[in-house]
């Protein structure tokens, strides 16, 4: 295997698991919102919870699901990066390690990605 396919298959990898994971997350918030429950985070950045809630959906189910496919990687994790920084720092900005290290971990997997972009074997093909 060369390189370039060694690094298409990491990166597929990495679209999915990332992207798959996260779907665990964002999901059952989804539903929640659709159940009516309109207020699912709170809001830690002053822009409305509903707002708010809208945003992590984009970033935990809708670019997450773009991510997998392998759909401009590059751009559709921006929305998971922000997330996630956003869950880190603010609201598990005063918790230690411990609390905030997933949000970390899938900080760290999404901007990984987002510099790596899809690979060959995805929608994009780049």
């Amino acid at each position: 295997m060369t390189t370039s396919g060694s690094f298409s298959i990491g990166a597929l990898v990495m679209r999915i698991s990332f992207g798959g994971l996260m779907l665990t997350h964002g999901i059952p918030k989804m539903l929640e919102v659709f159940n009516g429950n309109l207020e699912i985070v709170g809001d830690p950045l002053g822009i409305g919870a509903l707002v708010t809630s809208i945003l992590v959906i984009i970033g935990e189910v809708i670019s997450p699901l773009l991510i997998i496919i392998g759909y401009k990687v590059r751009w559709t994790a921006i929305p998971a990066i922000i997330t996630m920084a956003v869950a880190a720092f603010m609201i598990h900005g005063a918790d230690p390690l411990a609390k905030k290290e997933m949000a970390l971990l899938y900080l760290a997997g999404f901007v990984t990605i987002a510099l790596m972009g899809a690979g060959k074997y995805s929608v994009s093909k780049r």
